[in-house]
């Protein structure tokens, strides 16, 4: 799973299938903004998921 790029931000996602959970690195210009945490089940987050959590983010930041 890549990186997402929206409107001058990068969003990088990682996540650990033994804890079954995840974060998403918000980045501007190179410089880390925030960390956004996420579960999932299964052997890897859905990349809906992600995707969501982005929009949602973007949606509340006004980005």
């Amino acid at each position: 799973m890549g990186a997402v790029e929206r409107n001058g931000y990068r969003f990088e996602p990682e996540f650990s299938v033994i804890e079954q959970n995840g974060a998403i690195h918000v980045y501007k210009q190179g410089e880390f903004v925030e960390e956004l945490q996420f579960d999932f089940k299964g052997k890897f987050p859905e990349m809906d998921q992600i995707e969501q959590l982005i929009d949602e983010y973007c949606e509340d930041k006004g980005i």
